[in-house]
């Protein structure tokens, strides 16, 4: 089942989520808006590694999935990767292929990828990879 609005906000006011900086113009319906944390230049034709401003922090009965915004895949953004396991923590690398004809320009603070957040039924094992704690920009490792 996915998370709506009013779930997301009852788990953030009890501490059971943690999204930080948390921004209401971020909130939609079904999903919350991820911003990027440095002004970037998507060139055309290359994937682009740029994290999120926000910190996330998911429960154990709580996964999310990745989408780029309709509004930046109209100008040929794709994501790449796009899965977030239960017990992550860390900023998020998003990957971001330009498969436009222009470069695009992302600023500070752009809502470019949508994290949709769903129960995990029966969870019981959490995400402990290589990736847990990320700050910034993560390479591959």
């Amino acid at each position: 089942m996915i998370l709506s609005a009013s779930e997301i906000s009852r788990r953030l006011s009890e501490g059971n989520l943690i999204i930080d900086p948390y921004s209401r113009e971020s909130q939609q319906p079904a999903s919350y808006d991820l911003r990027v944390a440095e002004d970037t230049v998507l060139p055309k034709g290359a994937c682009t590694l740029v994290h999120s401003i926000e910190w996330v922090e998911l429960p154990t009965d709580v996964a999310a999935t990745l989408r780029c915004r309709s509004s930046f895949a109209r100008r040929g953004v794709l994501l790449g990767g796009g899965f977030v396991d239960p017990g992550f923590r860390g900023q998020l690398t998003l990957c971001l292929v330009n498969a436009g004809s222009e470069d695009v320009c992302l600023e500070q603070g752009n809502r470019v990828v949508q994290m949709i957040m769903q129960t995990v039924l029966n969870g019981d094992t959490l995400y402990q990879g290589r990736y847990q704690d990320s700050r910034g920009t993560v390479q591959t490792r």
